[in-house]
């Protein structure tokens, strides 16, 4: 690993772990009023497509962190949806 992917695999993981007091918060209140389903979509959609440039770059560092990140963002989606309807 060198000094480029060590510098990937922070930033990635630093997007990544932005979202998980949004899943903690919406987890332990229920409350999913204020929060966009379209913007966690769109944000979700681009996740996956990073991880197709990842891919297609064979670039482990944005394969690895943007798939943590799209698991995150449909957990997220998933809570929107589900809590949306209470």
């Amino acid at each position: 690993m060198n000094f480029t992917d060590i510098i990937g695999l922070f930033a990635g993981t630093c997007v990544t772990l932005s979202v998980i007091p949004q899943i903690l918060k919406v987890w332990k209140t229920k409350k999913v009023k204020a929060i966009s389903l379209k913007t966690f979509s769109i944000l979700t959609f681009g996740l996956l497509v990073w991880i197709i440039y990842g891919i297609l770059k064979n670039d482990l560092p944005i394969i690895i962190t943007n798939s943590v990140s799209l698991t995150l963002n449909l957990i997220m989606v998933y809570f929107i949806i589900y809590y949306e309807k209470e």
